[in-house]
Parts: structure tokens; sequence; C-alpha cells
């Protein structure tokens, strides 16, 4: 099973680096935030399943949250860099920061369930 959370952790994690570098389509509706709600979640999902890659050393969790965050930082300034069409914006790092934190939270009270049983 681990595995194949770690495979699972490695597709998400290409999968977002794929989807914040390539030219996005615009849209006629546009909704306020929007794509703060997608950061958040996405970098939730990212956490959770490097989080529980590493279930059975809850050591690293740390490290594991300190390199989510250092990996949207990272996102941000190649958005700015590398390309022309997407910009770095230090809400979507903070919006990505939430995002990992929420999955902080979560993994402990799974974590938390899963030691007491």
């Amino acid at each position: 099973m681990k595995g194949k959370i770690v495979i699972i952790a490695v597709v998400v994690t290409l999968s977002i680096l794929y989807l914040s570098l390539m030219k996005m389509p615009k849209y006629e509706v546009q909704v306020s935030h929007l794509d703060k709600l997608q950061h958040g979640f996405a970098y939730f999902t990212l956490s959770i399943c490097w989080l529980l890659s590493f279930f059975d050393k809850p050591s690293k969790k740390y490290l594991i949250v300190f390199l989510c965050i250092l990996f949207g930082i990272i996102i941000e300034v190649l958005q700015s860099e590398l390309t022309s069409y997407r910009t770095g914006d230090y809400l979507d790092v903070l919006a990505n920061t939430t995002g990992v934190l929420i999955g902080l939270v979560v993994f402990n009270q799974i974590y938390k369930k899963n030691r007491y049983n």
C-alpha cells in the first residue's frame, strides 16, 4: 500500500507543477479568488499524500510540511521567471501554505486516531 501512496504523491506533485506552469485558458465568468481555493485544495492534497506516504515515520512530518511549502514558493518564483503568461503571487503562496497546514492538522488527527486504536 505504501508504494501506491508514494506513486500517488509523485503524480500529485508533477500535476501541480505542470498545471502551475502551463498557459491557462481565459474564462468569461470570473469568480473572485476562486483560484486561492484551488491552490489551497491542491496543496492540501499534496501535503496529505506525502504525509501518508511517510505515515510510519511521524518524525518526518515537519520536514514534509516544510518541503511542501517550499515547493509552493518555488513554483511561484518559476511562474514569474520562466513564463511570460503566469505571474508569481504572494497570495498564492499564502493559499498554498494554508492548504499544507490544514493537511498537517488533518494528518495529525488521522495519526492520533490510528495510534490509539
